[in-house]
């Protein structure tokens, strides 16, 4: 069964404006529709979807690459982390944005995939342009 997707996404911005909103409470909510809270460092906690995503940033590469341990109120307690990479690309008129989702449960995969489809890039495109 499938635990991990790669998804890509363009945007009329650059990688620099993409990555300090996705590090951002403000803008991160701005961008999505829902409540997010942000500690923009590595080891900061994190929140999303009024608090049905959970997490910790691993690793920060500004403007480019973001790393973060990822769960959902989905999860089982006994679940691990997922992994959850953002690569912004900078390419003719914006950023390409690859993200990568990685040690997902058993039979989640599909449902994050659709979801990262529909409650980000979907708000994202609107709020920055495509």
């Amino acid at each position: 069964m499938k635990t991990h997707f790669s998804l890509t996404a363009r945007f009329a911005v650059k990688p620099e404006v993409l990555y300090k909103a996705w590090l951002s409470s403000k803008q991160h909510s701005e961008m999505t529709g829902s409540a997010a809270k942000v500690e923009a460092r590595v080891g900061g906690r994190f929140s999303a979807w009024d608090g049905y995503i959970t997490g910790k940033t691993l690793e920060l590469h500004a403007p480019n690459r973001i790393v973060q341990a990822w769960r959902t109120g989905e999860f089982a307690e006994s679940d691990p982390d997922s992994r959850v990479e953002i690569k912004l690309e900078s390419v003719e008129g914006g950023t390409k944005l690859t993200l990568t989702h990685s040690e997902i449960p058993a039979g989640q995969a599909a449902s994050y995939q659709s979801g990262w489809k529909e409650w980000y890039f979907a708000p994202m495109q609107e709020y920055f342009g495509s």
